[in-house]
């Protein structure tokens, strides 16, 4: 006999809670924020100029999930003894859903976006979450176990282990011109800025090119100009990977796209088959 819940479970909640669980979990091991009431107002932010801009520009009442995503990773990641950058990046990060756009497309991931433009604007005032798991291995393995499962779920797998395959290989080769070990170079990707890198902001389905090989190439391609970036000493170089290479993806695909319709331009009007599953 099946069990009927008394309520409908909107599966766009299930990443917020993941990274809700990613909060609680750094922060009581490791106490990677510096207070809650910076990472509320980070969400405050975010939620209220969604429902601004939403309003505005759409005429209609946007989903929060999305809004609350980006002000939880604001706050996650942002390091700053200053109130205000909290407010300011949740800001920009959401208007750019609304103003960086082409043909009816995001370029930028909107976190990203919001991170790269504060860590370049103010560098005096801003730098972005760099602690590790330390020892505690169990706290990474959860979050990988969990995030995997929820990103499998979602077919988008695929990307982060290519990324992570990638970052791997990478570190391997940067230890032969830096001298470092192959653990000290591997260790950034046991923090939780990278778990919400990895999981959330290369995986974005609204700024991902739209083929599985394509997204896998790449995520690998920024693990590789990720690796540039840190050769030369670049100290924000996940972040200003995604932001060069994302947009420079999408822009090629469209543009491949709009080749292909002028030379068949039939082709638009034919049906699209069911998408198996």
């Amino acid at each position: 006999m099946s069990v009927r819940l008394p309520f409908k479970y909107d599966r766009r909640f299930t990443a917020p809670l993941f990274i809700t669980g990613i909060l609680l979990g750094g922060h009581i091991s490791f106490g990677i924020l510096e207070g809650y009431e910076k990472t509320l107002l980070a969400i405050a932010a975010a939620i209220v100029v969604e429902v601004v801009l939403s309003k505005l520009v759409r005429g209609t009442w946007p989903h929060l999930a999305s809004a609350y995503i980006s002000g939880i990773s604001v706050g996650i990641l942002i390091r700053t003894p200053y109130f205000w950058p909290f407010a300011l990046c949740s800001a920009l990060t959401i208007t750019s859903k609304y103003t960086l756009r082409f043909r009816e497309r995001h370029l930028w991931n909107p976190s990203n976006f919001g991170i790269c433009a504060m860590l370049f604007l103010a560098p005096d005032a801003v730098a972005h979450l760099s602690i590790q798991w330390g020892n505690n291995l169990w706290a990474m393995l959860v979050i990988w176990i969990l995030g995997s499962i929820i990103i499998w779920r979602i077919k988008r797998f695929h990307i982060c282990a290519t990324y992570v395959v990638g970052f791997f290989l990478f570190a391997w080769l940067r230890t032969m011109f830096t001298g470092d070990s192959f653990l000290a170079e591997i260790a950034p990707i046991t923090g939780p800025m990278y778990q919400l890198f990895v999981f959330f902001m290369i995986t974005d389905p609204k700024t991902t090119v739209r083929s599985k090989v394509g997204q896998s190439l790449v995520a690998f391609g920024i693990a590789f100009v990720e690796m540039v970036l840190r050769m030369g000493e670049v100290v924000h170089a996940p972040f200003y990977a995604l932001f060069i290479l994302g947009p420079l993806a999408l822009l090629i695909e469209m543009g491949m796209e709009a080749r292909k319709k002028s030379a068949n331009p039939e082709s638009t009007d034919a049906p699209v088959p069911a998408t198996p599953g």
